[in-house]
């Protein structure tokens, strides 16, 4: 998203910083970051969510995994099996929360914040893990192989978007960023997303910098 938004608007300079959800709140309300691309996870209502695309989640396991070549598993499947937990703010309660009912909860054998720590955990027989967002490679950073199971039943999904504060897309510089989000998101071009989608290790922000200040005026 970034290279090909800075490839159409030349004269916009974009800044990149990584932040868990808490620190986007923060960052936002302070006016350190402009606009950021993460997921709606206990969004505050002084801020602004725009939805790009709807992420159903998925079960992560190596490929050695007794569930490995099933099409599809279920929370009841998977609870009987230890989990590696992305345990990152807000996130960490999304996924538990696929598991509502008593004595369903997942038995959490590790817990991580990295996601590339999570997958190698996974390949190397730690447990199942959950995550919405599907790499390109079936991978993990060692060379492991994983499988990506479709999460049966009616889930929640997690929403991909961008989230500012409220007054921000009056600026004509946002509105450019929003509208081509969509457009890439809608035209398959962002990795993941589409179909059966692909979780980044960190929500992404951004700050937009007009080099042409008149350009970033509404």
């Amino acid at each position: 998203l970034r290279r090909s938004f800075e490839t159409a608007h030349p004269g916009i300079r974009v800044t990149q910083r990584e932040l868990d959800q808490a620190e986007i709140f923060s960052y936002i309300r302070r006016a350190e970051i402009d606009i950021a691309l993460t997921y709606n996870l206990d969004i505050p209502t002084d801020l602004r969510f725009v939805t790009l695309a709807e992420l159903p989640p998925y079960a992560l396991v190596a490929e050695t995994h007794p569930l490995a070549e099933r099409p599809t598993v279920s929370v009841e499947e998977l609870r009987d099996h230890p989990m590696v937990l992305l345990d990152l703010p807000f996130s960490a309660d999304y996924f538990l929360s696929l598991f509502p009912r008593e004595g369903s909860r997942p038995r959490i054998a590790e817990r991580t914040r990295d996601i590339a720590v999570m997958r190698s955990l996974v390949a190397n027989g730690y447990g199942f893990s959950i995550a919405n967002i599907r790499p390109l490679t079936d991978e993990a950073p060692d060379g492991r192989k994983l499988r990506f199971i479709p999460m049966a039943g009616d889930l929640r999904p997690m929403r991909l978007g961008l989230l500012m504060a409220q007054e921000a897309g009056s600026l004509a510089v946002i509105r450019l960023f929003i509208d081509h989000c969509r457009r890439r998101v809608a035209a398959g071009a962002v990795p993941g997303l589409g179909g059966f989608p692909a979780t980044a290790d960190a929500p992404r922000t951004a700050r937009l910098t007009c080099e042409n200040r008149a350009s970033g005026k509404s």
